[in-house]
């Protein structure tokens, strides 16, 4: 019954990953004046929308950009980056409203650094700029420019695109956006023939990597680590179970760590990809989490035998340090959802998992203490230890 249990509840998070739907937002749009912009791009993260059309014999980017802020009141922004993929170097263009007018209007931001966000000159020409507000949308800007795209960028085909949308502007100055999920994966290469209906690139290969980095950390530490101490507590209280439980343990774990050292190497990678972007309480469990497993996998080659006179004391040790890792394990699994910001179903998915984990302890835990108790004050068997 409890497999069973399991078997659903990780086919839910599997087909939870694989299902999202996608609605276009495209043509829904209209604009006034006769501009038309023939390509359109749904862009797959903060609800942006993406209208351009390009002229190759003057290397002429004409765009709309539309996006709603995060919060009232908020920003949003469209960049080329013409060196790398992500903020970093990027050549922005920058609308929100005017707190005493609520007229809107954009400005230019050369990012040098990820401190240094001040309005300045491009690297290359823009012209006819300017910005919108959109009631219909829910409060949505629109940036309208025209871009000369670079000559090595147009001999490509390609730049390098960065939007963001963040909660507001003081002083001339915009707000730091949030530095998780939707506002970590907004960038792409953006096909300036159009002749590529999608975004692909840099920020496709940073998501593919949290996803990766996420699954086996959500596999490892929250969800197989605790299958192998609910078969260590729970399958050796069958005598018949005896030795198996204890192969089955070490399969378990020894799997659940593998996966985890993966997992944490991706994390490694991940952040030293990601300057000047820190999450110090995911990051500094994550570090425990690796220690305190490593220390696990020499607990059993340290392992004394049972009638060792030490061995109570490396069973405090196994015990303690394993309960830990379980409980840790699943509060940085919460930790790296709310980073990745991914959508409900996946965080349903592995309390669904978690639930159903936990209901199936709750109920052997009753059933160990039962057999427990039967054999120690209910018959005439000598007294067992505790489970």
């Amino acid at each position: 019954m409890a497999s069973s249990y399991l078997r659903i509840s990780l086919s839910f998070v599997f087909w939870a990953l694989l299902l999202s739907p996608a609605v276009s937002q495209c043509s829904s749009q209209t604009f006034s004046g006769v501009k038309s912009y023939p390509h359109c791009l749904d862009l797959p993260d903060l609800k942006a929308i993406l209208h351009y059309s390009y002229d190759s014999s003057n290397t002429t980017l004409s765009v709309v950009f539309s996006a709603p802020p995060s919060k009232p009141g908020g920003w949003i922004a469209w960049a080329i980056n013409p060196t790398s993929t992500g903020m970093v170097g990027s050549q922005a263009l920058v609308a929100s409203k005017d707190p005493k007018t609520g007229v809107p209007s954009v400005t230019t931001l050369n990012i040098v650094t990820y401190s240094s966000l001040i309005p300045s000159k491009l690297s290359f020409e823009v012209w006819d700029v300017k910005a919108e507000e959109v009631a219909k949308d829910g409060g949505a800007l629109r940036i309208f420019a025209k871009v000369k795209v670079p000559a090595d960028l147009a001999a490509k085909g390609k730049v390098n695109q960065v939007w963001q949308v963040g909660p507001g502007v003081t002083n001339g100055r915009i707000a730091v956006h949030e530095l998780s999920g939707p506002n970590l994966n907004s960038m792409g290469a953006l096909d300036l023939t159009g002749a590529t209906p999608t975004v692909s690139g840099g920020g496709d290969e940073k998501v593919h990597k949290r996803n990766i980095h996420g699954i086996l950390n959500a596999l490892s530490w929250g969800i197989l680590f605790p299958i192998g101490a609910m078969i260590a507590r729970y399958m050796k209280i069958i005598e018949s179970a005896d030795p198996a439980w204890f192969y089955l343990h070490v399969f378990c774990q020894v799997s659940a760590y593998g996966l985890g050292v993966a997992g944490w190497a991706t994390g490694l990678r991940l952040g030293s990809e990601s300057k000047g972007i820190q999450y110090n309480t995911h990051r500094n469990i994550g570090i425990t989490l690796f220690s305190m497993a490593t220390l696990q996998m020499f607990a059993l080659l340290l392992r004394p035998k049972k009638d060792h006179k030490y061995r109570y004391l490396w069973n405090i040790y196994h015990h303690g340090v394993g309960y830990s890792i379980i409980i840790l394990g699943i509060i940085n699994v919460f930790k790296g959802l709310s980073i990745l910001n991914p959508k409900h179903t996946y965080k349903t998915a592995y309390i669904a998992v978690i639930g159903t984990l936990g209901g199936i302890t709750l109920l052997l835990e009753v059933v160990t203490w039962v057999i427990y108790l039967k054999k120690n004050y209910f018959s005439n068997s000598p007294k067992s230890s505790k489970p």
